[in-house]
């Protein structure tokens, strides 16, 4: 039974909801600002915040950390050489959801999350 859980699991198993939010959160700091879905958005928010935050201090342990998350080398290192100086008097809400209409295919709200 699911009572009072608040994990989305956006209709995936917890390995490949695991590796796609990865994934998106990779693409996002790279370049940051991406086009997914609202729901994939608004659950990437706060899993892409917090890695931002964890990239404020660069220390080892803190370099470890997000190489377990994000698998992207160049990622890793965007985070702790620039998106960490950039927000560092910032305490939080460092990413934007606009959202962009439906998709034409399916009818799947789509949104734009970027980066302040």
């Amino acid at each position: 039974m699911r009572h009072r859980k608040v994990t989305k699991i956006l209709d995936r198993k917890k390995a490949p909801r695991k590796a796609m939010l990865e994934n998106l959160a990779t693409s996002l700091i790279l370049y940051e600002k991406i086009k997914t879905t609202e729901a994939k958005a608004k659950v990437m928010r706060p899993f892409v915040e917090k890695l931002i935050t964890r990239g404020k201090v660069k220390t080892v342990n803190n370099k470890q950390r997000l190489a377990r998350v994000l698998p992207d080398k160049k990622a890793v290192q965007k985070v702790l050489d620039v998106l960490g100086p950039r927000y560092k008097d910032r305490n939080g809400g460092y990413c934007r959801i606009i959202k962009m209409g439906v998709r034409q295919g399916d009818g799947a709200p789509m949104a734009q999350i970027e980066l302040v």
